[in-house]
């Protein structure tokens, strides 16, 4: 890998930061999603979560608890050598209800903490500004993405990260999993689904007012700063045709489209051919002015951010097993093993992804989400044996550098995914571990909180020590 390669990890502040109440915090959507069979619909935006039973437990609210413990976590992100780290802000933190015309300083000062105890390492921040995260107040005054009105909100709340930040951060990622709005719309962007609604539509013009909001975004941190890169992100894996028959073939390309559309728009410009005809097909009405156009062809983003935990396969014939993978139906597909979770494992996907992405766009990627999601078991004498997380990593990591060192796909850098164990996104729960830190908390969450090195710690300390050239 290139000398200047960022190896390091990633989490987000509505998984892992609790302190949901502390110092001036507003309310946002995570602290509305519960754990427990209400969660699926709740985030899918069927469900509205006024009508939970006052004893639900909401696991985002506490979480790990990262905000009383982040300087003891990067310490621990520092011993394994990491080179950045990609977090998210919470916007609540910083704008409660959003609508305010002055930040909170507590929050910010919580930030500029956070940033200088990074730096302090040499670690450099990678930040998500928007993860799946908005203020509930908005919510509730204008339906979220929903409304316009929610642009000039957000680039308010951009404006003071990027000139509060400057000279301290570089690289930015305007929002986590655009494309993830279209499956979980409330989790992903706080979009509820009313009675009558035309859910594509709403979901569309949603995705439409987020898409301008990253393009002013991405204009405005220009203006601030010469040094500034910003990028998109979408939840990314190739889409397999089950068999070589023509409908497979064809349904497989119309379901990458589906994430492709988002990074087509922040990319390229423009909305591609094949979603204006969708737009007409479906009688789509948007809300797009001749000044959006003309803000997103001028404003592309400098890099593509993406998570790659699987890849799909899809079939027309309606027979068969199905798999999970994330939240993305698919047909299972007889090669390959899968999580606990059934999801598909798959490298060499990785590398296909990577591969399809740079030869779409030519614009370098950077893999901020990659992991196995297991059950980890504490041994008598503390340790954490868990080599099925480095099996995972390794066989990944080299499909990357394959794609980098092979095939020519410039890769800025890589950050698993929960670096140390946090709240599982879709599922609420603790069991589903990422990190290569144990965190001793439960589904419920009970526990210490202590922290804890598992075996993949080490290991990925030597990866990063010899740039992945050992992996053993």
């Amino acid at each position: 890998m290139r000398s200047d390669f960022l190896w390091g990890g990633a989490t987000a502040a509505n998984q892992c930061e609790g302190g949901w109440n502390a110092d001036g915090r507003g309310s946002a959507i995570v602290d509305v999603i519960p754990h427990g069979e209400k969660r699926l619909a709740v985030m899918k935006g069927e469900l509205d979560y006024h009508e939970l039973p006052k004893d639900s437990f909401y696991p985002g609210r506490e979480a790990i608890d990262f905000y009383h413990h982040y300087k003891e976590d990067i310490a621990l992100f520092a011993e394994m050598g990491f080179r950045c780290y990609r977090f998210s802000i919470s916007w609540s933190r910083i704008f409660p209800t959003g609508k305010e015309e002055v930040p909170n300083e507590a929050g910010l000062r919580f930030y500029e903490s956070v940033i200088d105890e990074l730096n302090k390492y040499h670690i450099e921040p990678i930040i998500t500004i928007c993860h799946f995260d908005v203020p509930l107040a908005l919510v509730e005054k204008y339906g979220s993405w929903k409304n316009r009105e929610l642009i000039s909100c957000y680039l308010r709340y951009c404006e003071t990260l990027f000139r509060h930040f400057y000279g301290k951060v570089r690289y930015w990622i305007t929002f986590n999993e655009i494309n993830m709005l279209m499956h979980l719309p409330f989790m992903g962007a706080g979009i509820r689904i009313e009675e009558g609604e035309n859910e594509l539509q709403v979901k569309y013009q949603a995705a439409h007012y987020e898409l301008v909001a990253s393009a002013l975004a991405t204009k405005l941190a220009h203006q601030i700063s010469d040094d500034y890169r910003v990028g998109c992100m979408l939840a990314a894996g190739s889409v397999y045709p089950y068999s070589c028959r023509p409908e497979d073939v064809w349904e497989s390309m119309k379901k990458d489209r589906e994430s492709y559309f988002f990074i087509d728009v922040q990319a390229r410009g423009e909305y591609p051919a094949y979603a204006k005809k969708m737009f007409e097909k479906e009688n789509l009405a948007l809300d797009i002015t001749a000044e959006d156009e003309k803000v997103l062809k001028e404003n592309p983003v400098d890099f593509i951010s993406l998570s790659y935990y699987n890849s799909r396969c899809v079939r027309t014939d309606q027979e068969g097993e199905s798999a999970s993978g994330n939240v993305f139906a698919s047909a299972k597909n007889p090669y390959l093993e899968c999580s606990q979770w059934g999801w598909p494992i798959d490298p060499l996907g990785f590398r296909i992804t990577l591969n399809a992405l740079y030869d779409r766009y030519q614009k370098p990627l950077f893999v901020v989400e990659n992991g196995l999601g297991a059950v980890d078991s504490v041994e008598e004498n503390g340790e954490i044996h868990d080599d099925y997380r480095i099996d995972y990593l390794r066989s990944h990591i080299q499909a990357m550098m394959a794609a980098a060192d092979e095939d020519g796909v410039e890769i800025l850098g890589y950050t698993p995914w929960g670096c140390v164990d946090l709240i599982s996104a879709t599922t609420g729960e603790m069991s589903k571990r990422y990190g290569f830190i144990y965190v001793e908390k439960d589904n419920e969450g009970r526990g210490s909180g202590k922290r804890s090195r598992k075996k993949s710690f080490y290991w990925y300390q030597n990866v990063i020590q010899h740039n992945g050239e050992n992996l053993t």
